[in-house]
C-alpha cells in the first residue's frame, strides 16, 4: 500500500486554519444572533470536523472503499439524528405543578 506523504507546511496550514475556526467560534460566542449563534457554531465545527478527517485522517488521498465508508457512515448518522429528532418534536410535554 503506497502512502501519500504531505510536506509539513500542509500540517501547520490546516493547523492553522483549525486555531483561526476555534478563535471565529469564540468570538461568534459574543454576538446575539439569534439562533443563527447555534447555526454559526454547528457551521464551523462541521467545516473543522472535515479538515479533521480529511486531512489528519488521510481520507482525502484514500481508495473509493474508505470513501465510500465514510459517506456511509455521514448517511447512517444523518438517519439516526432524523429519528431522533423525529421523536424529539413529536413528544407531548407535560407539566405538572
Amino acid at each position: 500500500m503506497s502512502d501519500h506523504i504531505l510536506p509539513t507546511r500542509v500540517y501547520y496550514t490546516i493547523f492553522g486554519i483549525l486555531m483561526f475556526c476555534t478563535y471565529l467560534t469564540v468570538q461568534i460566542a459574543f454576538f446575539d444572533l439569534g439562533i443563527f449563534n447555534t447555526v454559526a457554531a454547528l457551521g464551523i465545527a462541521v467545516f473543522k470536523a472535515a479538515l479533521v478527517v480529511l486531512f489528519f485522517m488521510h481520507v482525502k488521498y484514500s481508495s473509493r472503499l474508505t470513501w465510500a465508508v465514510v459517506i456511509g457512515s455521514v448517511f447512517w448518522l444523518g438517519i439516526l439524528l432524523t429519528l431522533t429528532l423525529s421523536d424529539y418534536t413529536t413528544r407531548v410535554w407535560r407539566t405538572f405543578g
